[in-house]
């Protein structure tokens, strides 16, 4: 077994552990376990032990990699670095919604070589490894053949990073091109289901890597067509995302300005 077949195997495995964990942390709503970083920026009790449990086993499994989660920034250095989102879509999971998930990714220099995506709720496991393929349950799945925004289903992520005006605007020119927007809650989710063929495309016009490092690989290992998100700085400071079939991307790639 390689270096990358090791920590892939472990990545789907501590996700899975992660996600129960979450499952049992679930807060009720308004049993006080519920904070908030902002505005419509959610934090539970189970983000910190999520991303707690996850750090701790990875830096047992693998000493020498380094780690980065949402709460606690960088924490170790590495050629190799996991990038964690310990639950994505927190204001559904502190609602009691189902759409929520945990995020692990492996990322060399700029690079994403594997990410697993893990949905408790849902019952569901995305996964891929660069050049592999992406996998939904351990089944292959490929993005959508939509070659027409007309016919198309097309999420649209929010949040409180850009004006009312940007996202308005977006909305509105995605709705102009004939596509039916949506919005989740979970830019990781949204991605997924662009790797399954469940949606279209996903756009924002501002995340954070650890929502999407995990998420980028497995939709380029299903035949989306992404965005150049880890170059510039997209790493560093967040930015515009795009994940597309490929038969809409030129025009996506037009309505997202980017």
């Amino acid at each position: 077994m390689t270096a990358l077949e090791r920590r892939f195997t472990a990545a789907r495995t501590l996700a899975t552990a992660a996600g129960a964990l979450a499952m049992r942390m679930r807060p009720v709503p308004g049993s006080g376990t519920i904070s908030m970083k902002g505005a419509q920026d959610w934090l539970t009790e189970a983000d910190g032990a999520v991303e707690r449990f996850l750090s701790e086993q990875l830096a047992t499994a693998f000493p020498e990699d380094g780690f980065q989660g949402e709460e606690g920034g960088r924490a170790r250095e590495g050629r190799l670095r996991w990038v964690v989102d310990p639950i994505d879509g927190t204001s559904n999971y502190a609602h009691g919604g189902a759409r929520f998930c945990v995020s692990l990714a492996l990322v060399e220099e700029r690079t994403p070589l594997l990410g697993v995506l893990v949905a408790p709720a849902l019952g569901e496991e995305f996964a891929a490894r660069a050049g592999r393929g992406a996998t939904l349950n351990q089944q292959p799945i490929r993005a959508a053949a939509t070659d027409d925004l007309a016919t198309a289903i097309v999420e649209v992520g929010w949040n409180m990073r850009r004006t009312d005006a940007d996202f308005l605007g977006l909305v509105g020119r995605v709705r102009a091109a004939g596509a039916a927007p949506r919005i989740g809650g979970s830019g990781a989710m949204g991605m997924a289901d662009v790797a399954a063929g469940r949606l279209d495309a996903y756009v924002e016009l501002h995340i954070h890597v650890w929502d999407c490092a995990a998420a980028i690989v497995i939709c380029q290992e299903a035949g989306a067509t992404v965005s150049p998100f880890m170059e510039g700085d997209g790493p560093i400071a967040g930015g515009p995302i795009l994940a597309a079939a490929p038969g809409v991307a030129a025009a996506m790639t037009a309505i997202g300005g980017f």
